[in-house]
């Protein structure tokens, strides 16, 4: 019997240039796109390469339908181009956030609005403060990230999986991707990796570890009665416990509210199931969980028509194309991000991206060894545990936002990555409307310079 051999020839060969510009981002989540039109914006011409038919990552093809992770209290500390974002999507009427007056802990407006997921899920106040979050429609994500991506001038290439990264002496050159045309090169000056999995910076030799965490086949639920569940939920209150119960049971574990209303009628969104124990970076991992995803799905549904007031007539309309996969490969960069880092509020001289109330330093965004390559997402540089608590899409844009601009100041002065001028960066991201961070909130722990 013949032995099946552990690897094949591969022919190689030459590699036709489909494209060439200052900016390459690869990735057309919601940090490559802010880092794309950052970049345009300064008047570089930019390449932006997404495997998928759509933009907007795990905000829409994960269906992450709540932007969140943004306020400071009631300081909103994401702005800048998440905002700019939200709001077209709210003029187009797919997209919900509560009204200034509205953002409080308070039992009338916990009520009113916490079945759209925007309060604050990391207060111990209870109930827990209504904020400024957005709840939104998936393909309104899309639809309002083409428009920007189009306006901006910038080379959209959809259809394109990164293959590995062209270096040459220590600095990276572009990239190989794979589509229907065959391989292809996109050339670049400098490189935005916003893959989510690190491929390019992995790719490109720089050092990493790898971490994990839950995954989720995200789904949506047409046909529910919305107000009748929640008549239910707050005038039953133990026959809803039980049967709530029940269902994060049957799904195979959840966050404390497992749907959530969209701004479509009768259409919400589940969060869920959390699945552990797979890898997002082999592919019989993320076939099993779609596999898995889905059974937990069918039984949830099967359980709801007989038990759940509001859901008798439910049925699924979609589960997200993309699985939600939180954390793979994390860059280990010039600086690390730690638990404490981010939990104990530390302010960096260098910040330039803020979260709820944490900051990211812009060494952070840098790989050690490769020049040229700057990272934006949930796979920064951090700690396993620091990334849980930091990973959120606002703060990714956020980095995006940073990244793009960085590449602007490095191109306009000649310098390398490493070399611009944090204290311009901030100022630009600042007049551009967004919070780099540079000012530190007063629950900040201020590091000395030493640190």
């Amino acid at each position: 019997m013949t032995e099946t051999p552990q690897f094949v020839a591969d022919p190689g060969g030459r590699v036709p240039v489909a494209a060439s510009a200052d900016l390459v981002v690869v990735g057309g989540g919601p940090a490559g796109i802010a880092a794309a039109l950052a970049g345009a914006r300064n008047g570089l011409s930019v390449t932006l390469l997404e495997r998928y038919p759509y933009l907007g990552g795990l905000a829409s093809g994960g269906m992450v339908l709540v932007l969140d992770d943004m306020c400071n209290g009631s300081e909103i500390a994401v702005r800048g181009l998440c905002a700019d974002l939200i709001g077209r999507m709210e003029r187009m009427g797919l997209a919900v956030t509560p009204p200034e007056g509205d953002r409080r802990s308070d039992p009338e407006m916990w009520r009113k609005w916490s079945r759209w997921g925007v309060f604050d899920f990391t207060s111990h106040l209870k109930p827990q403060p209504i904020v400024y979050a957005a709840a939104f429609d998936p393909d309104g994500f899309k639809r309002a990230a083409n428009d920007m991506v189009g306006e901006a001038g910038i080379n959209l290439r959809l259809h394109s999986w990164f293959s590995r990264a062209i270096v040459e002496e220590g600095a990276i050159r572009g990239v190989i991707c794979e589509s229907k045309e065959g391989r292809q090169a996109i050339l670049g000056k400098i490189v935005v990796d916003a893959t989510g999995d690190l491929d390019v910076a992995a790719s490109a030799g720089a050092p990493f570890i790898e971490g994990a965490y839950i995954v989720t086949t995200v789904f949506r639920l047409g046909g529910v009665h919305v107000e009748e569940a929640e008549q239910f939920e707050y005038e039953e209150p133990e026959a809803f416990k039980a049967i709530d119960r029940e269902a994060k049971r049957i799904i195979g574990g959840s966050w404390d509210k497992w749907w959530l209303k969209t701004p479509l009628p009768g259409v919400v969104w589940c969060n869920c199931p959390h699945m552990a124990n797979y890898d997002g970076l082999k592919v019989s991992d993320l076939t099993r969980a779609d596999i898995e995803g889905r059974k937990r799905i069918a039984a949830l549904v099967e359980y709801l028509h007989a038990a759940m007031p509001g859901f008798c007539d439910c049925y699924v309309v979609d589960v997200a194309p993309q699985l939600g996969i939180r954390q793979t490969r994390l860059l280990e960069g010039l600086y690390v991000v730690t638990k404490e880092d981010v939990s104990e509020r530390r302010h960096f001289a260098d910040s330039v991206a803020r979260g709820r109330d944490y900051y990211t330093p812009y060494r952070a965004l840098l790989p050690r060894n490769i020049q040229g390559l700057i990272v934006a997402g949930r796979h920064y540089s951090a700690t396993s545990s620091a990334q849980r608590m930091s990973r959120e899409i606002p703060p990714c844009m956020a980095m995006g936002e940073a990244a793009g601009e960085a590449a602007a100041l490095a191109l306009e002065g000649g310098v390398a990555l490493d070399r611009v001028d944090v204290g311009k960066l901030q100022s630009r991201l600042r007049v551009r409307g967004a919070d780099p961070g540079d000012r530190p909130a007063p629950n900040a722990t201020v590091l000395r310079a030493a640190e």
